[in-house]
């Protein structure tokens, strides 16, 4: 019985060691960085009930959306903000309209300062199914980028 644990331990032993060197080491200049992409991307920007305000996790979705744009040209960023169904349908739209301004505000601070903005609002229009029951996560706003490479 010590002779199987042994060899067992042996075998695992050696397997671990041939994982454990390799014949090359990689090196910095073996890194290569891809150019950017620069293709058009969304995110989307939730909201708590009646809220307008941007949220400290929104605010870290912008920041990675920023991330994600450098070294392209932002042509353009379409927000629409969107509301749930409960409450007065001129109420909901008001409040999506405010969500998107708000949107657009925080993405200036978060570093797109020179981009076109086109502000949208659906209020509660698509919020309820062809049921009649409320669609989930409609407390937001969708941001779409637009871009293009640098000149």
């Amino acid at each position: 019985m010590t002779a199987k644990i042994t060899a067992a331990a042996l075998g695992v032993g050696l397997m671990l060691a041939g994982c454990a060197s390799a014949p090359w080491r990689p090196t910095r200049a073996a890194i290569e960085v891809a150019p950017p992409q620069c293709a058009d991307f969304q995110v989307s920007i939730y909201f708590e009930r009646d809220a307008t305000r941007v949220t400290r996790e929104a605010r870290s979705v912008l920041a990675s959306a920023a991330t994600l744009a450098k070294g392209c040209r932002v042509d353009q960023a379409r927000v629409i903000g969107l509301a749930d169904a409960v409450g007065a349908a001129g109420a909901n739209l008001d409040l999506s309209r405010r969500r998107a301004v708000s949107v657009a505000q925080a993405l200036k601070k978060a570093g797109f300062s020179q981009v076109a903005f086109d502000l949208a609002a659906a209020g509660e229009s698509g919020a309820t199914s062809l049921s009649g029951d409320a669609a989930p996560l409609r407390r937001r706003a969708d941001i779409l980028f637009k871009m293009s490479k640098q000149p």
